[in-house]
């Protein structure tokens, strides 16, 4: 096992990449060492199983994510602005996607979820995780926003962060089906709509002349 102080970061890193192309199931551990350069033989030295791999592949993944997610919803500027910005970051990830791996290749936990359904038990439960999380830091700004007088205060609830999520990964997913980021430009400004923005007209009129 060659450069052993950096192989468990590389069997995550190419676990991330082939998971993401192709999904779970036509992803094997040979071929996860092959592109890792780590010795099959080794793998269980960090891993005592795919399934185990996966759920690290999860936390390393949302850890680098969230990261990124903290960083501009704690910025300066209003709520809205912070989750403008968020959801339109969504284009510019898939588009740099597209360009490294030849395709949109969508969001790596949305597709685990959507492929192992009923299976892989703990890994669903870890991925439930995850989409809470992200729903709790949505919900987070939407109460600044509603305090803001920006949104109904109707519109700062849980209900309302796990709709935003959904559509944010709904349209990640039509993007990857048409292999076309720029389906993402509208994001935005269906989602203002979905929550009752003051100028979500404004925002939608944008959206249709860009």
């Amino acid at each position: 096992m060659g450069r052993s102080s950096t192989a468990h970061e590389r069997l995550l890193d190419a676990a991330c990449q082939l998971m993401r192309r192709r999904g779970y199931a036509s992803v094997g551990v040979a071929e996860i060492c092959a592109l890792a350069d780590v010795r099959k033989g080794s793998f269980y030295h960090f891993f005592e199983s795919k399934q185990a791999l996966t759920l690290a592949v999860i936390d390393s993944h949302w850890a680098g994510q969230r990261m990124e997610w903290v960083a501009t919803l704690s910025q300066p500027g209003s709520p809205l602005d912070r989750l403008e910005q968020l959801f339109r970051a969504t284009r510019t990830t898939q588009e740099a996607l597209r360009e490294t791996a030849g395709a949109v290749s969508g969001c790596l936990l949305a597709n685990l979820a959507l492929e192992l359904s009923g299976q892989e038990a703990a890994v669903q439960a870890r991925l439930r995780e995850v989409f809470e999380d992200e729903i709790g830091l949505i919900l987070s700004v939407l109460e600044e926003a509603a305090a803001a007088g920006d949104i109904p205060a109707a519109s700062a609830g849980r209900g309302t962060a796990r709709a935003m999520v959904a559509q944010m990964e709904g349209m990640i997913l039509f993007a990857k089906l048409n292999d076309d980021p720029a389906l993402l430009d509208e994001l935005w400004a269906q989602t203002a709509r979905l929550l009752g923005a003051r100028d979500a007209e404004a925002l939608e009129g944008a959206a249709g002349r860009a």
